[in-house]
């Protein structure tokens, strides 16, 4: 038994070390079949070939730089560092993993494939207790207390580490971060401690108009008939203490996490998943309840949770919102909001592939995720105007071997470049890098690692594009006058050429 275990582990890390070597774009290069012909006709060469127009267009620029007191006929070195472009990864699972040697592979991974970590807020379990926010690290936060931990996925704070050991990590390597996420309306992230916000006759409506209150990972309380033909006045009649103290909790939980980390976090979450109450008539302007799709939220909460956003963290500080609606709606949610003089500086669109079945039909040529359809929800995203973060990226490995894992990283190869040649996108973020990692409800086998750290086709796929395919390194000779001209991807550069006394001299370059 232990044999047959042994040799499949060791054929999963083969096929992982074969992916290094080729990844097909055609269906000519697909000699394993692992894609179908109708899948390929859809990733066509002409698709291809105006993905590269695209990414050879709003990627790279022209740089031109001089050098003085050169050796002659002495080449110069141009090596990029970094990228502009945002390539980033939730960073949720820190020294939860069970063993050091696992937990420093996930470490590493920040700052050779990813620039920026998503760092976790939720609401629930950043404040477990009223009035006392996670920022510090305690026991049960450490890696000796998650690799003693018999079964981690039955913890609260499983995935949800404290905030200060995070960015600090970060920022010894480095690392941009993204502050995920101050305002959400879901249920999810209620505190235990939530209806303690409630007076006595408050909690009883809300019992009355929410029966039988679902699990912790349901998303939506069971509504009432009686609460579904309520008027959006009687409800604000039915809970008058929620109008007036709700606003105020969530402005000093923004004002806390801001006075806290000031500028130390480049962007954050402002608000998440609101666009379907806004797009569904969920949500009145300016009024003190909204009846949202979870449930009861306080009054105009998007507009409330960025105008506080403003007024707290520092103006370099960018502010997103974030949806998986791709929808016009969401667009035009986006839109009314920067008219009533909302800060939004970048639009987070979510792409979560977690059904099993759907990356298996996109291998077939079902129409999931194709180039027009890409096309479309980014051209609708585009019209407000701001730059795209594709924010959450899940791609599902749809079966267990070889051409399950081929599979995963065909169209994880083929989505990222697509996105990547999109000229309002500014960043990609893979969601659960290691599988069984997400919570209840995500698929346990959408990582690039498997749950023992071992490299997966889909983390070959994304470092050949990353570190290899879209970074510029060569050598020119700077013309008579000591210019140098070069055509790179933009981002950090690393100049090294040698003096007229034969000394290596460095410079850094930003190509933007």
């Amino acid at each position: 038994m232990k044999k047959a275990i042994l040799s499949a582990v060791l054929a999963v890390v083969a096929v992982s070390v074969q992916a290094q070597i080729q990844f097909p774009r055609s269906q000519a290069e697909d000699t394993k079949g692992y894609m179908s012909e109708a899948y390929w006709k859809l990733w066509n060469p002409e698709e291809q070939a105006r993905i590269e127009a695209d990414i050879e267009k709003y990627r790279k620029a022209d740089g031109e730089f001089s050098v003085v007191d050169i050796k002659r006929n002495s080449e110069v070195k141009i090596e990029q560092i970094s990228h502009e472009f945002i390539f980033g990864a939730h960073i949720f699972n820190f020294n939860q993993l069970g063993t050091k040697e696992r937990n420093d592979r996930y470490k590493e991974m920040f700052g050779t494939l990813f620039n920026r970590a998503t760092i976790p807020f939720y609401w629930r379990e950043f404040e477990l207790e009223q009035g006392k926010p996670r920022f510090a690290t305690e026991y049960r936060d450490t890696e000796e207390f998650w690799n003693n931990c018999e079964n981690p996925y039955d913890e609260l704070h499983w995935r949800r580490p404290s905030t200060d050991q995070l960015v600090e990590f970060c920022e010894q390597k480095g690392i941009q971060m993204h502050g995920h996420v101050l305002v959400w309306g879901s249920r999810l992230i209620r505190p235990r401690w939530y209806f303690n916000l409630f007076n006595k006759e408050e909690l009883a409506a809300h019992k009355r108009l929410f029966p039988n209150e679902p699990n912790r990972y349901q998303n939506k309380d069971v509504q009432s008939d009686e609460w579904k033909e309520m008027s959006f006045e009687e409800v604000a009649q039915t809970f008058p203490n929620y109008v007036k103290t709700m606003p105020l909790v969530m402005e000093n939980r923004i004002k806390q996490i801001a006075e806290h980390y000031g500028g130390r976090l480049q962007s954050w979450d402002v608000v998440n998943e609101s666009a379907r109450d806004d797009d569904q008539g969920f949500l009145i302007e300016n009024h003190p309840v909204s009846k949202s799709r979870y449930g009861l939220l306080y009054g105009d909460y998007p507009y409330h949770a960025l105008k506080c956003a403003e007024k707290y963290f520092p103006s370099d500080v960018a502010l997103n919102i974030n949806d998986y609606h791709r929808k016009p709606g969401y667009t035009t949610q986006v839109k009314r909001l920067l008219e009533r003089g909302c800060k939004i500086d970048i639009m987070g669109i979510q792409m979560h592939l977690f059904n099993v079945q759907h990356c298996m039909d996109i291998a077939n040529g079902v129409k999931i995720q194709t180039p027009s359809q890409v096309r479309e929800y980014i051209g609708w995203a585009s019209e407000a105007n701001l730059p795209l973060h594709l924010s959450e990226v899940t791609i599902t490995a749809p079966s267990q071997d070889e051409r399950g894992f081929m599979i995963q990283a065909i169209i994880t190869q083929q989505l990222y470049r697509l996105w990547f040649s999109q000229e309002k996108m500014m960043g990609i973020t893979w969601w659960n890098t290691v599988d069984g990692c997400g919570i209840k409800g995500e698929p346990s086998v959408s990582g690039i690692f498997f749950r023992d750290m071992k490299e997966k086709p889909a983390y070959y796929a994304l470092d050949q594009l990353i570190n290899h395919e879209w970074k510029t390194n060569l050598s020119v000779k700077p013309d008579a006058e000591g210019k140098v001209r070069f055509r790179g991807f933009k981002g950090k550069y690393r100049i090294t050429y040698k003096d007229k006394r034969g000394r290596e001299q460095t410079m850094e370059y930003i190509l933007k």
